[in-house]
């Protein structure tokens, strides 16, 4: 399967901890919000201070981390340990600080997905030299710095957002041929 195939309904069930139930709902889009970068420093500041160096990288990526695009009231963030599979390495720790393991995606990157104790987050990690991290910070700075091109995933997002959804990855993979439009051209 290509790397941008949308998921099915099984894989997105196959990698999820715990029971997930479906959206089925159209996706909540707000205006840019000034304190999403407060947010991810705080969050930052309390991944850091539980996981010391096993943090190799830990950026705010997403549309919360580009100012003036509409988003998800969701702070995004990636991650990057040396081994995202060993996860006895930091998911203890950081479920003891109250996040909570939601996705395990061995045969996506080794990507898991962590929930914010109590704040909306979605934690990516993955490990070191992982491909994905270079996309997703290369699209962020991209859209940070290129209006037209932050104006056109706005419009994209804000169609696909009033469509209703049975699960919010539904949403996120049909965001996909856009994004892959705009990292092409930013990678040209």
């Amino acid at each position: 399967m290509p790397e941008d195939a949308p998921l099915t309904e099984e894989e997105i069930l196959a990698s999820a901890v715990g029971e997930l139930l479906p959206h089925a709902a159209t996706i909540e889009l707000t205006d840019y919000d000034p304190s999403w970068p407060d947010l991810f420093r705080r969050e930052d500041e309390r991944i850091r201070a539980t996981l010391g160096d096993r943090v190799l990288l830990l950026e705010h990526v997403g549309s919360t981390s580009v100012p003036g695009l509409a988003a998800k009231p969701l702070i995004d963030m990636t991650m990057v340990v040396a081994d995202s599979s060993d996860e006895d390495a930091y998911v203890p720790a950081l479920e003891a600080g109250g996040y909570r393991l939601t996705i395990r995606e061995p045969d996506w990157h080794e990507h898991r997905l962590l929930k914010g104790p109590d704040t909306n987050v979605n934690l990516h990690v993955f490990s070191e030299g992982c491909s994905e991290v270079g996309r997703m910070l290369a699209f962020r700075d991209w859209l940070r710095t290129h209006d037209d091109d932050r104006e056109l995933y706005e419009r994209a997002k804000r169609e696909l957002a009033a469509q209703e959804w049975k699960y919010v990855q539904n949403y996120a993979d049909a965001k996909s041929a856009v994004v892959g439009d705009i990292l092409a051209q930013a990678s040209a």
